[in-house]
């Protein structure tokens, strides 16, 4: 047995207590002195591998149960959401020095899997307890947006940096850039549709977001937008005039989300009133939702890309495509790995994957857009 060169909590002394054992009686099981248990109990020394086997034995637990290392995560933290439960998994990142938590899961209802976390956090508690290395918050990049094909560039990231993760954490285009202002994030997806090919709206609706913030806009992707409806399109959706067919349901997106706001313009510049079509206030939060009410016959149109649809088995009706554009703020593109992420954008393997995916153009992916 050594002095512990690290700082451990232990319960030994609660599982022995709730054993019904005296600390004589868990020295014998054990092989060791009384004293010896004692110490361990008041955290003047750390029991070597074999002792800490025994101890779990004789005590029926793991040893991860009996001993922890103190987290050295005692610094603030900035909890975005909602903890699910009373002891949470969260993923970290560090934006601006500042520790920020995400809950897990993030906000995609249907995923298959489940995400490792950085840490556990209870509520009310001043410091997280520390699942993964301490670097880790510090070269984690998080990504808002909506673009399922953020997804790839992630791995593309991590393709070229190894030690560099990029979190892809789902939001509309409008809670993107306000978690980017916020300080929440240090890149913001958004694909705010705009006339011809141009890139205007984007850059409006992320100066109008950021404030004072300065940014740059880097071009992503080009996605066909439009409505997701049933295979062999049984109600013979066409346009949106379609949708004011009684018989026809839609599934709408929520205020702020860029496929909502090109709803509304479309049907403003066509004359089309809200109120004429089923369903415009019957909201879901995410593509994935909308794809499942029209897979489970609980709407039969939901907007959505042309890719989303492909990839479910559903059929699609364009409307318009959209420039998807990722912002930087001028501060943070020295972050730790940015620098990799931008790279990464200008590479062919990444363009010639969005170019795979039905409905999507890398004509401008890795190209300044704008400086605001």
């Amino acid at each position: 047995m050594k002095p512990s060169s690290q700082k451990l909590t232990n319960k030994v002394k609660a599982y022995r207590t709730e054993k019904g054992l005296s600390q004589v009686q868990l020295a014998e099981l054990v092989g060791v002195k009384r004293q010896a248990i004692y110490d361990i109990e008041s955290g003047k020394y750390a029991p070597n591998t074999l002792i800490a086997l025994r101890l779990a034995q004789h005590l029926s637990c793991r040893v991860e149960d009996l001993f922890c290392e103190e987290s050295k995560t005692a610094e603030p933290y900035t909890l975005v959401g909602t903890l699910p439960s009373q002891r949470a998994r969260v993923s970290l990142a560090r934006v601006r020095g500042q520790m920020i938590a995400y809950p897990l899961p993030g906000s995609e209802p249907f995923a298959n899997t489940f995400e490792a976390a950085d840490a556990l956090l209870t509520p009310g508690q001043k410091q997280v307890e520390l699942l993964c290395p301490p670097e880790t918050p510090d070269k984690t990049l998080i990504l808002l947006g909506c673009d399922p094909a953020f997804a790839l560039l992630t791995a593309h990231v991590t393709r070229r940096a190894k030690d560099i993760r990029l979190q892809y954490r789902f939001a509309s285009s409008f809670k993107a850039l306000k978690g980017l202002a916020a300080g929440h994030a240090h890149i913001a997806g958004t694909h705010i549709h705009s006339s011809a090919s141009g890139h205007g709206n984007n850059i409006q609706f992320a100066k109008k977001q950021l404030g004072q913030q300065s940014a740059t806009i880097v071009g992503f992707s080009r996605i066909e937008e439009g409505l997701v409806v049933a295979p062999g399109n049984p109600h013979g959706i066409r346009s949106l005039e379609d949708l004011a067919n009684p018989k026809v349901r839609l599934v709408n997106r929520e205020p702020g989300a860029a496929l909502r706001i090109l709803l509304d313009d479309l049907l403003q510049k066509q004359g089309l009133p809200p109120e004429a079509i089923s369903g415009y206030q019957d909201e879901v939060h995410s593509h994935v939702e909308g794809v499942v009410r029209v897979l489970y016959k609980q709407a039969d149109a939901a907007l959505g890309f042309r890719a989303i649809a492909a990839n479910a088995g559903l059929d699609f009706v364009p409307l318009t495509s959209a420039h998807c554009e990722l912002v930087v703020p001028q501060d943070l593109l020295e972050q730790q790995g940015m620098q990799m992420l931008l790279d990464a954008l200008q590479t062919k393997p990444l363009r010639d994957e969005l170019k795979s995916l039905a409905g999507y153009d890398a004509e401008s992916t890795g190209s300044i857009i704008a400086e605001i």
